[in-house]
């Protein structure tokens, strides 16, 4: 066996590793490719699909009311203990972005109904214990790894909002509440702070919708990633810009609405966007070949 010098042993072992690396990137991209083409079809949806979620999620809340209230009574007991420790903390300066954060939450929050949802539309009997079994799905990990997210936006944007707070009205918390609107509604200051608050959240809101508005109801309904769902919900709202930006309005005015009476709008608020946002996923993903749903939730 003849021995090599180091420069030629070099060049082999690179010359095998490169090919190595190669081999490994064409099979991830065929991979890539391969998971692609297994992506449901999204469909085309119009305004009056809306209309028909919202129909059939008020359909589903009617039928298990009983049940659903009885889930929905920890929203607007959460929202109640958030605003407590707020009002306690000198923290009012938070307090409408906690109330306008619901909207960034709530696809998580709603995972239970649409389990419940599911089930109904496959004829079984639904009760509250029902909204539970989703934690025994194969894609339950996806489900809280995608809720994961969703809190981080949520967090972010709580920051953010402190930090426009800071820089327009000062970092000093307002003494009452009174105080805080007068500065908020007299002062240019205060209109500074409104202006840009609500672009600053706008694009917090258009982020989680575009990731989560078939999400979390695809993990839930099938096998498949947290990559895969995301790239689908961004898919659906790419082809539907206006149905789903109408959706986005209806979603936060319906919750804001049911936080202002001491959250307890809440129970029937979530309960029926919940639902119906289960039906506009089928709206917009429904029943195919490639489906592999993975049975009772």
């Amino acid at each position: 066996m003849a021995i090599r010098n180091p420069v030629e042993w070099g060049v082999d072992h690179w010359r095998g590793w490169s090919h190595a690396v190669g081999t490994a990137g064409r099979a991830a991209y065929r991979r890539e490719e391969d998971a692609a083409s297994l992506l449901p079809a999204v469909r085309r949806i119009g305004i009056a699909d809306l209309g028909e979620a919202l129909k059939r999620g008020i359909d589903d809340f009617m039928a298990c009311r009983t049940d659903v209230i009885f889930l929905a009574i920890v929203y607007p007991v959460a929202g109640l203990i958030l605003s407590q420790v707020i009002f306690g903390r000198d923290l009012l300066h938070l307090l409408f972005p906690l109330v306008s954060g619901f909207a960034l939450l709530g696809p998580f929050a709603a995972v239970g109904l649409y389990a419940m949802s599911r089930r109904r539309e496959e004829g079984e009997a639904v009760s509250w214990s029902d909204a539970f079994r989703v934690t025994g799905s194969p894609s339950f990990g996806g489900v809280m790894a995608l809720g994961l997210v969703l809190t981080a936006v949520f967090l972010l944007w709580l920051l953010a909002a402190w930090g426009i707070h800071a820089a327009t009205l000062g970092p000093e918390p307002p003494a009452s509440l009174g105080t805080l609107l007068d500065a908020v509604f007299t002062t240019r200051a205060g209109w500074t702070m409104l202006v840009v608050g609500m672009g600053v959240g706008f694009l917090f809101a258009l982020l989680v919708l575009t990731i989560s508005v078939v999400s979390f109801p695809l993990l839930i309904d099938r096998r498949a990633s947290v990559g895969t769902a995301i790239r689908v919900s961004a898919r659906a709202v790419a082809l539907n810009p206006v149905p789903m930006a109408a959706w986005g309005l209806v979603v936060a005015g319906a919750l804001v609405a049911g936080t202002l009476p001491l959250f307890v709008g809440l129970i029937v608020v979530m309960p029926v966007l919940g639902h119906a946002t289960w039906h506009l996923y089928r709206r917009v993903l429904p029943r195919g070949p490639i489906d592999r749903p993975f049975g009772r939730v």
